[in-house]
């Protein structure tokens, strides 16, 4: 009776946790690093050895060394005066409001722009933090007027409901925030944050500031065009930001902000309808306790959220165990558990006949592992068969044994293996037929390419992300299958991807792929960089593959197919498309009728996070099915692929982030998923 109770009140359990680990958030903050967000630097470069150079290294460390030095140093700003008065070099960090300092983020801020290699030696440049801004030019004064040039907008992919009525609150809001911030006494940081009731549970949180050297008019100046950003930006969207030197705006549906930090008490001149936060009682009203509400909940929270963890992790294994028997009592394949292997052997002469010994006529197609013909069992049925290549180091026994657990494997995403033919030196699978052969087949041909609509190609992508995670982490065996790729995804009667082959890293020996080759080796283009240089494979070698299958599923291109002289392949050409700000440049000409860009755009940034060079960096499948799920998943910005040759021309940067000598009004303002930019022209 008890697990029944627990099985009912889940989802309940679930709620309290997540309002207790809220409430947890809000009174104690974890340590951790500074949070990188983004830099640009200039494409005017000074050189190693110049006076500018060693001018800017004294800069930097000044700035770093007053940000460490005093604790409460949130707001600096100097001069090194140059050798030539056209190489003054002018700097300035700034922490975020709620950060009495940010020492450590000034820190790693200085490492970044004296080792990245596009920032070294730039004469101007600026890096974002989460917590602080640290911002350096040569040749004029940062400090007189405001800037909003450079400037980056990020946004949450997930939308809002009702987003006229929210636009319209956030505006409300952010409009207040701004003024607070503002007219923020003088000494004090021209901060604010504040908060708005969207509807029953939910709340808006925005934040606002602005260096601390404007005055009111121009922090409201530059705060107002910020705000002005967000339509472009972040409309509809449950969070979003706009970053520019001189200040910056962010808001969010939950509270990213410390929670020690209130927003500034209004001066008598502050705007009306500005209320005063609420009073706070400093003495204890516990008496005799001594202990303040705060240390309270700070101690009794933890031990609570342990406890309901604790009762959360016992149901959902009590579930697990109730589904595992539900399922095995409903699959008659499992309540027989295969009892015997031999009930799934097939007689050659069976398969010869099926197959009507291996005709051509039959033959479906050739790949690594060896030919698929198309078979017609005695019962009617139509199977696929795949006669492996010869020469497999592996046993009998082996591969009988690794053919029924394979077997086992079932999953609405997974071509389904019947049995085997194990006789002399023929080793034979037979497979479930899927009619619609496989998706290169349909994919890159110019004809039948149009039978895959935006909706299909989305679900079909849905689909290998749910079969590869199956492989990963939900079925009996751990299965890597190494060679993702289009050939490899077969199409039913209704398009619904069905993946092949995930069983053949099993079923061959370890040193045997494809035919007599000496090494595992899958396909070039689809290989992650780690396991095509060292042989080292993982889940997050198939994620790879993953991400460039996605990439040729949007574009209808292969991964081997030569854009232009500076990009060597698909992802190359999808990387250059993101930097420059143009990602929906690859999507295939024939989905523009049927498609919809917010979810185009999502796919392209999922695939960009899945061929990133550092497998760490990548995500795994499960998380990949939930930014699929879900829009309320923020992505992360991806880092540059991996086999990313940089041109010799180019900056490593996108075209929008340079710095320009030449002044212009021109801003780029469409979305980049999660990232927008503007011109490198400061004010």
């Amino acid at each position: 009776m008890a697990w029944n109770w627990m099985r009912i009140t889940f989802n309940q359990l679930a709620s309290v946790v997540s309002l207790l680990l809220l409430l947890n958030f809000a009174t104690t903050v974890k340590a951790q690093g500074p949070t990188y967000l983004y830099n640009i630097c200039a494409a005017n470069k000074t050189t190693p050895n110049s006076p500018f150079k060693k001018d800017l290294n004294t800069l930097l460390s000044s700035l770093s060394s007053n940000a460490t030095a005093n604790a409460n140093t949130d707001f600096f700003n100097t001069t090194v005066p140059g050798t030539n008065p056209n190489d003054t070099a002018y700097g300035l960090f700034m922490c975020r409001g709620d950060f009495s300092s940010c020492g450590q983020c000034v820190v790693n801020a200085k490492q970044k722009l004296s080792s990245d290699v596009d920032c070294t030696l730039s004469k101007q440049a600026i890096i974002w933090y989460d917590e602080c801004m640290v911002w350096y030019s040569s040749n004029r004064s940062i400090f007189s007027t405001f800037a909003t040039r450079p400037g980056v907008y990020l946004s949450n992919t997930g939308n809002v409901s009702n987003q006229e009525s929210f636009m319209k609150l956030l505006f409300k809001t952010m409009n207040e925030t701004a003024q607070v911030a503002a007219n923020s006494p003088v000494l004090e940081k021209k901060y604010a944050t504040r908060q708005a009731n969207i509807s029953g549970f939910q709340n808006l949180y925005c934040m606002a500031q602005c260096t601390d050297n404007l005055t009111p008019q121009d922090c409201t100046s530059c705060l107002t065009e910020a705000i002005t950003e967000l339509t472009p930006c972040c409309s509809g969207k449950q969070g979003g930001r706009v970053l520019f030197p001189s200040c910056f705006v962010r808001y969010e549906l939950y509270p990213f902000y410390r929670s020690n930090a209130l927003a500034p008490s209004p001066s008598p001149s502050s705007p009306a309808g500005v209320p005063p936060p609420p009073a706070t009682n400093s003495s204890n009203s516990g008496g005799s306790s001594g202990l303040s509400s705060g240390t309270i909940v700070a101690i009794v929270v933890p031990i609570a959220v342990a406890v309901i963890l604790f009762i959360l992790g016992v149901c959902f294994i009590s579930r697990r165990r109730a589904r595992k028997k539900h399922d095995s009592a409903q699959d008659p394949q499992t309540v027989s558990g295969i009892s015997s292997v031999d009930s799934l052997r097939f007689d050659l002469s069976t398969i010869e006949a099926a197959t009507k010994k291996f005709s051509q006529d039959n033959k479906l197609g050739e790949g690594g592992f060896g030919e698929v013909y198309k078979g017609l069992l005695p019962s009617g049925q139509e199977v696929a068969v795949k006669r492996l290549s010869k020469g497999s180091v592996q046993g009998g026994e082996e591969f009988k044994n690794e053919v029924e657990l394979v077997a086992r494997l079932q999953h609405r995403y997974l071509v389904r293996l019947l049995g085997f033919c194990l006789q002399g030196e023929e080793k034979i699978l037979v497979y479930e037929y899927v009619p619609n052969k496989s998706l290169d087949y349909i994919l890159f041909d110019p004809e039948k390419k149009g039978l895959l609509n935006w909706t299909r190609r989305y679900k079909i992508i849905g689909g290998i992300a749910r079969g590869i995670q199956y492989l990963h982490e939900d079925s009996r065996l751990k299965i890597i299958h190494r060679d993702l790729k289009p050939s490899n995804i077969l199409l039913d009667e209704d398009m619904n991807p069905k993946i092949a082959d995930f069983g053949m890293a099993r079923l061959f020996a370890v040193d045997q792929t494809q035919g007599n080759t000496s090494r595992i080796v899958g396909t070039y283009g689809y290989m992650a960089p780690e396991y095509a240089m060292h042989g080292e494979f993982s889940v997050k070698s198939d994620v790879y593959s993953f991400g460039v299958l996605v990439l040729e599923i949007l574009s209808g291109k292969k991964i081997s197919s030569f854009y232009q002289t500076d990009a060597d392949d698909l992802v190359s050409y999808a990387w250059k498309l993101w930097k420059d700000g143009a990602p929906l440049e690859l999507m295939d000409p024939t989905l523009k009728e049927s498609c919809t860009p917010n979810e185009v755009m999502r796919c392209i940034h999922i695939g960009l996070l899945c061929v990133q060079e550092d497998p760490a960096d990548r995500p795994t499948m499960a998380t990949i099915v939930l930014m699929l799920d879900s829009y309320s998943v923020t992505l992360p910005v991806p880092n540059q692929p991996a086999f990313f040759v940089n041109s010799g021309t180019d900056s490593n940067l996108p075209k929008e982030l340079q710095f320009s000598e030449a002044a212009t009004n021109t801003s780029v303002q469409n979305s980049v998923n999660e990232m927008s930019v503007s011109e490198m022209d400061p004010r």
